[in-house]
């Protein structure tokens, strides 16, 4: 239809975003009356009311709605449309803009990274490292191309799923325990705290295995200080140990995974860390890290907007990511 066009529906996507037209036109780079007048001329063309003003802000109608839904779409299909044109004229080019958490950035980006410059040298790769939100947030504006994000169980419950965004899981990223060992204990004392035969049931340093699993029990740490990391994975931890039976007590706090380890060293606290944030990370010795409830795994996924699969440079980063996820088995 001549009545609709690709900046309209962007315009309804960053209203829908930003819940008012001015922080939708910051977003854009335009002023706030062109926008409010591309608005109004584009009710009047199609006759039918897009946005709703009220005194907390712009909501967008249904039909606003149905529209700013298909911004993505529409945007994936035309970067696919200019990329299938550059290889018909023998150009291999593209660009491919990714987002990732920052247990990624030291593991499956550079794999991914490396696989693209590889097998794909003309495609232009950025990188941000940004946590989950922000990076979805950021595929909705537009502002990357392929996020790397993370879920834990339970996460879904009460979230409405974006239709814009396809989600897909590439495999799961194990927590484990990370404690500084009791002071004195040598490798005999560590071999019985590592098999649970330690029957101290609080004090940092001491950890109860969970019978026939191999693992370790949350609740043989309800005693200890704890470090926390980003908003999601306290809000993980703070469930995790509920279901343990115990709150908590988190006096320190960073996403660093190499700080929460130090922290740990020093005696300052317990943690709970994700494999791929130990995978780099230098363990010194005097700190244990045990595996917990596999239950307790966050799924590691890659989203892009629902379309941009067809763009060549995005479809060969899936490839990449499918690829670097070995790193995950």
């Amino acid at each position: 239809m001549d009545d609709l066009d690709p900046q309209l529906l962007r315009t309804l996507r960053a209203v829908a975003d930003a819940g008012s037209i001015t922080g939708a036109a910051a977003s854009l780079g335009y002023s706030q009356p062109a926008v409010s007048q591309l608005l109004q001329r584009a009710e009047q063309r199609l006759g039918h009311a897009l946005v709703l003003r009220g005194a907390r802000g712009v909501s967008l109608t249904e039909a606003g709605q149905v529209l700013a839904d298909h911004a993505l779409h529409v945007q994936a299909a035309l970067t696919a449309a200019r990329e299938d044109l550059d290889a018909v004229g023998g150009l291999t080019r593209g660009r491919v803009r990714i987002a990732g958490f920052p247990s990624a950035s030291s593991t499956l980006v550079p794999a991914v990274l490396a696989w693209l410059a590889d097998r794909v040298p003309g495609v232009t790769t950025t990188y941000v490292e940004v946590e989950p939100p922000e990076a979805l947030a950021m595929l909705r504006r537009g502002e990357a191309d392929v996020a790397l994000t993370f879920t834990y169980v339970g996460d879904e419950v009460g979230a409405v799923p974006d239709p814009g965004l396809l989600t897909r899981t590439i495999g799961r990223d194990p927590l484990a325990l990370v404690t500084p060992v009791a002071a004195g204990a040598g490798a005999g004392a560590e071999s019985a705290v590592r098999s649970g035969g330690s029957d101290r049931g609080g004090p940092v340093g001491s950890r109860a295995a969970v019978a026939g699993s191999g693992t370790v029990d949350l609740a043989s740490q309800r005693g200890a200080r704890w470090i926390g990391g980003c908003p999601r994975c306290r809000g993980h931890l703070l469930a995790s140990c509920a279901s343990a039976g115990f709150t908590p007590d988190i006096v320190l706090e960073t996403d660093n995974a190499a700080a929460v380890v130090g922290l740990v060293a020093a005696g300052l606290g317990v943690a709970l860390l994700p494999r791929l944030a130990l995978a780099t990370t230098v363990i010194p010795a005097g700190v244990s890290v045990d595996p917990v409830d596999e239950d307790l795994a966050r799924r590691v996924e890659v989203v892009v907007a629902r379309g941009a699969e067809r763009v060549p440079s995005v479809r060969a980063t899936l490839e990449a990511v499918r690829a670097a996820a070995a790193l995950l088995a």
